[in-house]
Order: C-alpha cells, then structure tokens, then sequence
C-alpha cells in the first residue's frame, strides 16, 4: 500500500509537471497517472487503495468544496441572484434532454435507457471546476461581475439534481413509476444543507472566537463537522433529504461572513492540504476509467458527446439571458460548466450491474466523456479566462 502511494504521488507529481511544461493543466497528469497505473492498464494500485477509492475521492471533494466555502462572499452570491440558481439545474436538463433525443438515433437503446444515460452524463464536476474558479477569484478575473461565485455555485448544486433523476429513471427502468416525490426532495435537500451548514458555521465562529486555539485544530474541527454532514446526509436521506457537500460550503461561506479574518487564514491553510488531497483525487478518478470501453465507444459515442455539450451550452446561454454578462463572458462561462469526472466516476458504472440492457453502452459513454470533457474543460477555462473576464486591473484602468 505505501509503495502505491509512493508511486501514484510520485508519478502525478511528474507527469503533472510534463502536462504544465506542455501548457496544459495538471491534473490531465494526474488523471493519465491513474489511467497508467490503475487496475485496467499496469494494475500497480494497492487493491486497499482502491477499495477505499471512493471515500478518499469525497475526502478531496470536501476538502475543495470546504476551502470554497471560507472564499464565498454571501454577498457576492446575492448579486449573481437568479442566474445561479438557473445553473444548477437548466444546462443539466437541456443535455440530459439532448441525450434522450439523440442516443437511440446513435445506438441501439430504448429512450428511457437513453435518459439514464443522460443523467450519468448530465452532471459537471465540482472537483475540477471549483479549485479553477477559486483560483480566478483569488486573481481577481470575473470578480466585478462574480463570474466564478456564479459558476462555482451552480456547479455545486447541479450534482444533486442529476442524481436524483439518474435515481428515479433507474427506477422506472425496474418497474416502478417516475417519482415526481423525488423532485420535490431536491429543493428540501437543498434548503436543509443550507441550515445545517448554517447553524454549525454560525456556532464554530462563535466558538472559535471564545476560546483560543490553534489554526490547525480549527481545521480538524471543520473537517470533521464536514465528515459528519457527509455521514448525516446518507444516514437520513431516507426521512429527510440533506446535502452534505452544500452543507459544508455552507458552514465555510457562515464561517467567512462572520469571522473574515480567520476564514482567510484557515482558506489559505485549505490550500496547502488541497496539494495532495487533489493528486490523490484525479489519480483515483483516473483509476476508475477502463480504457478499453472507450476504444469500443467508436465515433459515435463522440458524435453524441458533443452534440449534448452544445446542447448545453444553449442552456447555459438560456439562465444567463437578461444578464449584464458579455458575449465574452458568457462564452467563459459555458466553457467552465463542461468538465466531467467526479458524478461519472461514481453513479457510471451502476446501470451494467442493476442490469439494464444498455448498461455497457452507457459506461462506455461514460468512461469516454471524462476523456474528453475532463481536459477540455480544465484547458480552455485556463486558456481563456484571461481573454474572456475582465480583471481587476482593467477595473483599476477603467
């Protein structure tokens, strides 16, 4: 196990700085690392590691969306308003839509396994986009009009809209009817991972100015408060549904708004653990990727890939009309919300082993978009981003 350690690091280190040298993002390194050394290529992986890959995986995933939450001004949120909320769920509808249209004209799949498929495809990745926008509201592009708050927001949210639907179509593929009940639980779970996180940021400030501690307990306490919103979520999804990752950028964004001074230094302290948490993140994304599938998708499966991405960036257009957005700045942001990798990693292989008829199909599709989209998306929001937002400097020029 710890020679596995050793060798993914080690391996995502260098290939990360390879791909950095080329002027591509990192983490296309560190995804091909775990492509390379996962258990469908040289299979060097310790099976423990990979048996606790997908917990490791929400370990990272939290440890970003918690560093986000100390960096997002609830004021900024305010601003970007009605348009945030349109992004969690209309660019999802309108590929997840495409996809239903589209895939049985491509293969041989009912438009109900079509619509499954969708939903596996439907859902952007917090764990690229997050960090990207991150680092573009710490240098300031996009911030006059909180273009990354806009993005990072909506992007955290589309994932359990997605979900649920993927969800609910799968169980209508088992003979049960569509659960329009399920619908309803995504504002609820929305609404109580908003209080949760809430509630606790509102009494860890408190605490955290009564009683003297170090940064680094401070950071343990989060943590765990942000495991145990995790653990809630699964534990009573049946009885009330919750949002634990929303929870947790939640508690960070209640820390930030009261306590500033100390969200700074704990967001800068997020920072330094993301290091690793992000290398041990994509490799174990990377790991789960069977590139055999993706040889047997054939032109098709790419065909209807980008089909659907058009699609959506339609949708993204559509929750950003009657925005003082640019041209520009909208290009920006339909090219933020194309990444894929975390969602499909997770729910893309659950269709083969429920054992619908298309399973294989859409795992394939899957495995194929993350191939795709993953560097796609990290390559042009960093190509871009510094040709499509204005920056602060403009500002100061202005």
């Amino acid at each position: 196990m710890l020679f596995s350690l050793a060798l993914m690091l080690l391996c995502a280190i260098v290939l990360s700085g390879v791909m950095q040298k080329m002027k591509l993002p990192g983490l296309v390194g560190m995804i091909l690392t775990g492509v390379i050394l996962g258990p469908y290529a040289l299979d060097i992986i310790a099976p423990e590691i990979l048996n606790i890959s997908a917990d490791l995986r929400e370990i990272a995933l939290i440890v970003i969306l918690t560093r986000a939450g100390l960096a997002l001004d609830i004021e900024d949120l305010k601003r970007v308003g009605r348009p945030a909320m349109l992004m969690c769920f209309v660019p999802a509808t309108f590929e997840i839509a495409a996809t239903t249209i589209f895939a049985p004209m491509f293969f041989s799949i009912t438009h109900l396994e079509a619509a499954i498929m969708g939903t596996v495809l439907g859902a952007v990745s917090p764990a690229i986009i997050v960090p990207k926008m991150l680092k573009l509201m710490e240098s300031g592009y996009g911030k006059k009009k909180s273009i990354p708050q806009l993005v990072l927001a909506g992007a955290s949210v589309d994932d359990i809209y997605v979900i649920v639907l993927f969800t609910s179509f799968l169980g209508m593929h088992g003979g049960s009817n569509f659960s329009f009940e399920n619908l309803v639980k995504i504002p609820i779970a929305i609404i109580v991972g908003l209080f949760f996180g809430i509630i606790v940021g509102l009494f860890l400030a408190w605490l955290f100015k009564k009683i003297h501690m170090r940064d680094t307990v401070k950071i343990l306490i989060i943590l765990c408060m942000a495991f145990l919103f995790v653990t809630l979520e699964a534990a009573i999804k049946q009885y009330i549904p919750i949002s634990g990752l929303l929870a947790v950028m939640a508690l960070g964004g209640t820390v930030l708004k009261q306590y500033d001074i100390l969200a700074k230094r704990l967001s800068d302290k997020f920072s330094k653990i993301w290091v690793a948490a992000e290398i041990l993140l994509f490799v174990l994304i990377g790991a789960t990727v069977d590139i055999s599938y993706a040889a047997k998708a054939g032109i098709a499966a790419v065909i209807l890939i980008f089909v659907a991405l058009l699609i959506r960036v339609c949708g993204v257009f559509v929750c950003l009309i009657k925005t003082k957005l640019t041209i520009k700045e909208r290009v920006f942001c339909s090219i933020a919300y194309l990444p894929k990798a975390t969602v499909q990693a997770a729910i893309g292989g659950i269709p083969l082993v429920a054992g619908v008829a298309a399973g294989n199909t859409i795992l394939t599709v899957a495995v194929l978009a993350v191939l795709i989209t993953a560097p796609l998306g990290a390559i042009g929001i960093d190509v871009t981003y510094k040709k499509l937002l204005q920056s602060n400097k403009d500002d100061i020029m202005e």
